[in-house]
């Protein structure tokens, strides 16, 4: 990796509750890490100096203990702090040092991290590898966050055997995907599958008790093998994200699906049954990769 990552966002948000968001231990427990990650423990004693203490739990229930100090505090325009994750006898296995700056902008904040690594040890390495998708998907969460959105999304995460890029050929290619794709019980007939931004895929899922869905789906933006994002029409109306990480040999698989309203979410969710549908497809997915690695 780079000695120094930047990443640069704007969120449509002032940037003193953008601040906040970075400053408050029960806002920062909602957003911080990858996907699919919670935070148990967060403990932030926001002053130069101070300590700062998280326990990030992963989707298998493993968890990462991190410590930093607070270097500077400009409310609301700037942060710097150390972190650092543990091992198991509780070393710092690298040091990193972050400057978070706050613009303002008509009511928008553009947001700057960098992360600068100054110290790592031998075991570090697959942490550091992975920081830069970490950090990305934290921001992501942390615009969901200040968004305020959550009653209207449905979110599920799956820890999946198989290597990110063997689970993303799962979700992209036509032949694996309707091998697996829909709630327990149905089939999926697909009719057209162009994954490129723009390009559209229409399918049939036919349900246990013989009646037909037919679905239009609108790719939005493909990051081969990271992330897709696409827009759902016709009788649900919703935009869906998935996100794929590096989880040592496994791929945390994150699901979002966002609905223009409560009340469209709600909808949804009653009439199609959309929450226990998607944890379904996503098991159904596991099966499959299972067996495709085993074939």
């Amino acid at each position: 990796m780079e000695p120094e990552l930047v990443l640069t966002r704007v969120f449509k948000a002032p940037r003193g509750p953008v601040f906040a968001a970075w400053t408050e231990p029960t806002q920062v427990a909602q957003w911080w890490g990858p996907n699919g990650f919670t935070n148990p423990v967060c403990e932030l004693d926001v002053r130069p100096g101070g300590a700062i203490r998280i326990h990030m739990r992963g989707p298998d229930g493993t968890v990462y203990p991190m410590t930093g100090v607070y270097q500077e505090i400009v409310e609301p325009e700037r942060l710097v702090f150390t972190s650092a994750a543990l091992d198991e006898s509780g070393k710092p296995l690298f040091d990193v040092l972050n400057t978070v700056a706050f613009v303002e902008h008509d009511g928008t904040t553009k947001l700057t991290v960098r992360a600068r690594v100054v110290k790592s040890t031998a075991g570090a390495a697959p942490y550091l590898a992975g920081m830069e998708a970490g950090w990305t998907q934290s921001l992501e969460r942390l615009g969901v966050h200040l968004a305020g959105t959550a009653d209207r999304e449905i979110v599920a995460t799956r820890v999946v055997d198989a290597p990110r890029e063997h689970v993303f050929e799962m979700f992209t290619d036509r032949q694996h995907v309707a091998r697996w794709w829909g709630p327990k019980g149905f089939t999926s007939t697909i009719d057209e599958m162009d994954v490129r931004p723009g390009g559209v895929w229409r399918f049939v899922m036919h349900g246990p008790d013989g009646i037909d869905y037919k679905n239009k789906i609108v790719y939005d933006e493909i990051a081969r093998p990271e992330r897709l994002v696409y827009t759902h029409t016709g009788g649900a109306q919703f935009q869906a994200t998935a996100t794929f990480t590096s989880y040592g040999e496994k791929t945390v698989l994150a699901m979002r699906m966002l609905f223009g309203s409560s009340r469209e979410r709600d909808r949804v969710v009653k009439k199609f049954g959309a929450i226990e549908g998607l944890s379904q497809t996503l098991d159904r997915l596991e099966v499959y990769v299972g067996e495709s690695r085993c074939s």
